[in-house]
């Protein structure tokens, strides 16, 4: 049977002249997705896309005015310390933005450094699916030589001012299973913060070297657990993922 099609129904579906209906192929917009173990540059890399392709948007974390070289960032100091941000949020927030984006003509670009989040993004949640098509970008480290650089990175963060920072949302009665506080950086330095006026000279930075060990090797430990994610996640997009080394 040959088949001509006339018409377009409300649904979306073809209706050709047998009254034969058929659905029709949805237009996806373009959503490029970043992922990668913590640390490895993939703030770096979105903001690279964005300033190389004109026009470009990033759904992404954290990232300071100076790195940002222009590119508009959003989902931003939207959340609370205090509060807990869920996969659901996480979904609700970055459809809203996408949407957005995408009728300006431009083109999101999510880097987030949970793949688990990402995970239930583009797996799990059905608008999302249904709406975007995902081009994505894996930046991968061999684990040796980012166990390298992880040392190298917190030492760079604590000389920038890492415990100050931290010591401001301490809090003896605080809950580090919650919020911010959950943080690797936030539970690590309690021990420090509670006996750092009780210890001084060689003590006091035996105590503050110990705490920043135990940083380094849970930054690791999620490193590996990331890793066995996108791996996972892989498995599930048919190896979809284009690795960048």
């Amino acid at each position: 049977m040959t088949i001509t099609f006339s018409a377009t129904n409300q649904e979306g579906l073809m209706i050709n002249k047998d009254h034969l209906i058929i659905p029709q192929h949805r237009h996806k917009d373009k959503v490029v997705v970043i992922m990668g173990v913590t640390g490895t540059g993939k703030t770096r890399l979105s903001i690279d896309l964005a300033t190389f392709y004109k026009g470009l948007n990033i759904v992404t974390n954290k990232v300071t005015d100076e790195e940002s070289r222009g590119v508009p960032h959003y989902l931003l100091r939207i959340v609370d310390p205090e509060i807990d941000f869920t996969v659901r949020d996480f979904d609700h927030h970055v459809l809203l933005t996408c949407e957005v984006i995408t009728r300006r003509g431009q083109l999101p670009i999510i880097s987030s450094g949970s793949n688990s989040y990402i995970k239930a993004l583009v797996i799990d949640d059905v608008g999302f699916r249904s709406k975007y098509e995902c081009c994505f970008l894996w930046v991968d480290v061999l684990i040796p030589i980012f166990h390298v650089y992880v040392s190298i990175r917190v030492d760079e963060m604590v000389d920038c001012g890492l415990g100050e920072e931290v010591k401001n949302f301490f809090d003896p009665k605080g809950d580090y299973a919650r919020g911010i506080r959950h943080a690797i950086g936030v539970p690590e330095m309690d021990e420090f913060f509670r006996n750092e006026c009780m210890v001084d000279g060689e003590a006091r930075v035996e105590l503050l070297e110990a705490c920043i060990g135990h940083i380094k090797e849970n930054t690791c430990k999620l490193a590996c657990h990331q890793l066995q994610n996108i791996l996972r996640l892989g498995e599930l997009l048919e190896w979809r993922i284009h690795s960048l080394e």
